[in-house]
């Protein structure tokens, strides 16, 4: 964690906390990670910043510089154009041309040094050089930078550190700042943001960067800004599994390409590709054929209509299961608006007060719960390891009174200084003792499904209704559904569709099945399903028969058999 010290005597706190990140930061606190050259020069052609461009006439940006991997080729390509112009290694022709960020002190210094040493070598001027590298250069926070100038090209590797990691001074004002940072989004996102809205139109960003924003909740605001204001993006190229960076990273990496346009001129088609071989010519050929006029009718190539479209998750891949989807979803209500509601456990914030063996915790009966968490979710079934949770709320929702309840008093007065502690405790003090979700014991008795949040496929377990979820099982319910009719529906593969063309991937290729998710799959109206078919579905929960089930989905759907391939790709549980 980056942490203040009051060191800086004098200094406000946002420059103190800038200041920090500039002296003591470490590589891993920074979010450094630095890419392979080849990937570089393929972003570089991406661009159009080639040596055959008049790139004395362009003004690039590389708003995190960190060891040079994009800014020194970049300047290696300028000089390189520029050796053939008359004066083309002047101050006055160059200083405009390029403009680098990087917070950390001892990385600007080093690399500094570095590039000065490169314009040496390529005949530019000792003093013109030590002018170009006081212009080109900045030390400083990209985000709270001002520039006096707009941008042909953005292009870099921005860095990936989640908002716990900086300080909350800092955080606040980003957030006065940046209209994308919303929900838990990294700092990433406000990167591409300030870098969109520094570019002219015309201009184009190429970032390396984790692809998450373009489905997560965190990344609406991002989605919509470039929706809106003129975006175009022209080019998505899927790096998971490749090997584009110096050290191995656990994001799923994407290159993204966005230009400004003029209003009403912006182009709503991207080409995508997936997966290249990371080799100089497989990305110089692969580069030259994405920026093509026109694709070859056997390219390799996907040309994709609409992909931005404001801040729904985009859908990149997968477009044989994305047209089926669209159709289900053309056709069919939400989970929630047919009669079923989505839902997450509790979260106490100090699990290791409030939960332990149920037979130990040493409370009235009835201030107590059976918890069932994902350990106990094994093979589709539940199989309660006998953990509880203290339940500190009446069944209307309100706080017990620990005056009527002596041993919930003393069990949690023993564990006091663990418990009021917590953030939501000292928020309301008289409140110390709530769990952080409100606990509603009607849960526990209901029948319901258990999700498991991270998971490899669909994992749907039916709970008969007694026991109560922890905050890492998602959960269904409905007043309507037959609930084992539902599981059924819910294993065959109809969720696993939905989940995996929304929801970002883990590392292992695991999916996220939260509530946001959750709550996209389309299912039918319990009314609109005949009779014949609600005992055949009910019936499929004792014979997990693979091929009723995929027979009774197809007929429920109205699905070919070449969606039914579609949907059934996968192992369930």
């Amino acid at each position: 964690m980056w942490v203040i010290q009051p060191s800086f005597q004098g200094l406000c706190p946002i420059t103190e906390a800038v200041e920090r990140l500039a002296s003591d930061s470490s590589v891993e606190e920074r979010g450094a990670v630095y890419t392979k050259r080849e990937v570089v020069d393929f972003i570089l052609d991406l661009v159009g910043y080639t040596v055959d461009q008049p790139l004395a006439n362009f003004r690039l940006l590389e708003p995190s510089f960190g060891g040079g991997d994009f800014i020194f080729p970049a300047v290696e390509r300028l000089l390189s154009a520029e050796q053939r112009e008359v004066n083309g290694l002047s101050f006055e022709r160059l200083a405009p041309t390029i403009r680098g960020v990087e917070i950390h002190r001892e990385t600007f210094e080093r690399n500094r040094q570095v590039l000065g040493a490169m314009l040496l070598k390529q005949g530019v001027s000792a003093p013109d050089t030590e002018a170009l590298l006081s212009t080109w250069l900045v030390q400083g926070d990209f985000l709270l930078r001002d520039f006096d100038q707009d941008f042909t090209h953005v292009i870099g590797n921005p860095p990936y550190v989640r908002q716990e990691a900086i300080p909350d001074v800092l955080m606040g004002e980003y957030r006065q700042r940046y209209s994308t940072i919303y929900d838990r989004a990294d700092i990433y996102v406000p990167f591409i943001e300030r870098s969109l809205r520094l570019l002219e139109t015309g201009g184009k960003l190429g970032f390396i960067c984790a692809d998450r924003w373009m489905k997560n909740r965190y990344g609406k605001k991002l989605r919509e800004l470039v929706s809106r204001n003129y975006h175009h993006f022209t080019t998505y190229v899927n790096m998971v599994g490749t090997n584009a960076f110096h050290t191995e990273v656990s994001t799923y990496p994407a290159i993204v390409v966005i230009e400004r346009c003029a209003p009403g001129q912006r182009n709503k088609t991207t080409r995508v590709f997936a997966r290249p071989e990371i080799s100089t010519k497989v990305l110089r050929s692969l580069a030259h054929e994405l920026t093509a006029p026109r694709l070859k009718t056997s390219s390799t190539i996907r040309e994709v209509s609409n992909i931005a479209a404001g801040g729904e998750p985009w859908i990149i891949e997968n477009f044989d299961a994305l047209a089926l989807m669209r159709r289900l979803e053309a056709g069919f209500p939400r989970l929630e608006e047919a009669g079923c509601k989505v839902g997450i456990g509790v979260a106490t914030g100090a699990d290791k007060a409030f939960i332990s063996d149920f037979d130990a915790l040493d409370v009235e009966p009835s201030r107590k719960l059976p918890l069932v968490m994902t350990k106990d979710v094994l093979q589709g079934h539940v199989r309660w390891r006998g953990k509880g949770v203290i339940n500190p709320f009446h069944d209307d929702g309100k706080l017990v009174s620990l005056e009527d309840f002596p041993k919930l008093k003393r069990y949690l007065n023993e564990r006091h200084e663990q418990i009021a502690g917590r953030h939501v405790a000292t928020k309301a003090p008289q409140s110390w003792y709530r769990t952080i979700d409100r606990i509603d014991l009607k849960l526990a008795r209901r029948e319901k499904l258990l999700i498991p949040d991270i998971k490899g496929d669909a994992s749907f377990v039916y709970e008969r209704g007694r026991l109560y979820p922890h905050h890492n099982l998602y959960f269904i319910i409905s007043d309507e559904w037959n609930m084992n009719a539902l599981q059924a529906i819910m294993r065959s593969g109809i969720a696993r569709l939905f989940i995996s063309l929304y929801s970002t991937k883990m590392r292992g290729g695991h999916l996220r099945f939260q509530a946001q998710y959750l709550r996209r799959i389309r299912l039918p109206r319990w009314e609109s399903v005949s009779e014949s078919m609600r005992q055949d579905l009910t019936h499929y929960s004792k014979t997990n028969d693979q091929n009723e089930l995929n027979e009774i989905v197809a007929s429920l759907y109205g699905l070919s058999s070449d969606e039914m391939m579609l949907i059934d790709g996968g192992k369930v549980e």
